[in-house]
């Protein structure tokens, strides 16, 4: 019975990283590029939502605010920041993520300063089955996560926009030539992962309600390390990475002998599934044109 209680814990937390993952591997799919400011975007949601907290005392009111908000910054970010480095080196890129991310660390410090900030959401009382219990939490972050990532895939899949995401991701130039806007798309594809990202926001503080400027590093670490182990570029992949990372974390956290080296053991995971498979567990192995 603990093991189950364990297992379903760690699909909760699978859940929220891979919502964060759909944000890093759908930039990467579409955009090539790496967003390691994607992380940050949680944060700011989470302030969103005790900003909206604290004057109104509704948390629903504050997660639509929080969606709302990151998805203008996520737009914001990527048309000032991203969009003139189209066609710059990687290194370029990189570097301006990383500084785009200590940018709204240190924002985030200076408005709020660098004292936790107590959230407390929505009390939800824990679920009896026989004799297993489940925390109230885990299980709306489990139902919500699963949902979400089936809607998302059901987006890309069937929906023109969503076919359109795949043409630019496959081939930028051919689906230019086809008539499809790939600025628009790549604009589109950073408004859904900041979006995703606001609500994973959401779920971290209905699991802990401390907020601080940096609560958004380790996870998005984490969930970069989810996408590349399910395949960067790949949404089943970033999913299936994701649900991965929790288990593991989830274990590991139940073993008092392992649990200080549960961070470790995730990066230990990443570098022999890369020395086994390069591409990821659904990666697609990329052919170079010469």
């Amino acid at each position: 019975m603990e093991f189950l209680e364990t297992l379903i814990n760690g699909l909760s937390i699978g859940g929220t990283y891979a919502m964060i993952a759909l944000g890093y591997t759908m930039v990467y799919g579409i955009a090539k590029m790496l967003n390691f400011a994607h992380g940050d975007v949680i944060m700011v949601g989470g302030y969103t939502i005790y900003v909206i907290l604290a004057q109104t005392g509704y948390p629903f009111l504050g997660l639509a605010a929080a969606i709302l908000f990151c998805v203008l910054l996520g737009v914001a970010v990527e048309k000032v920041a991203y969009k003139p480095l189209r066609g710059a080196s990687p290194l370029a890129v990189l570097i301006t993520a990383i500084g785009v991310s200590y940018l709204l660390q240190s924002s985030a410090q200076m408005i709020f300063g660098s004292a936790p900030k107590m959230v407390t959401l929505v009390h939800i009382n824990s679920i009896n089955i026989g004799a297993l219990q489940i925390e109230g939490h885990v299980v709306v972050t489990l139902i919500s996560s699963f949902v979400i990532m089936l809607l998302l895939t059901l987006f890309v899949k069937y929906t023109k926009v969503g076919r359109a995401m795949i043409a630019v991701s496959e081939d930028k130039g051919a689906a230019q030539l086809m008539g499809i806007n790939s600025n628009a798309i790549i604009t589109l594809t950073f408004a859904i992962g900041s979006a995703l990202a606001a609500v994973a926001g959401f779920f971290m503080l209905l699991k802990s309600p401390s907020l601080t400027n940096t609560m958004g590093a380790m996870p998005g670490i984490k969930a970069f390390t989810a996408a590349v182990i399910g395949g960067i570029g790949s949404i089943p992949g970033a999913m299936v990475g994701g649900i991965l990372i929790g288990i593991i974390e989830a274990f590991s956290l139940k073993s008092a002998a392992i649990a200080p080296y549960t961070n470790a053991i995730e990066f230990l995971i990443l570098i022999v599934i890369l020395l086994v498979r390069p591409s990821g567990i659904l990666g697609k192995k990329r052919r170079e044109k010469v």
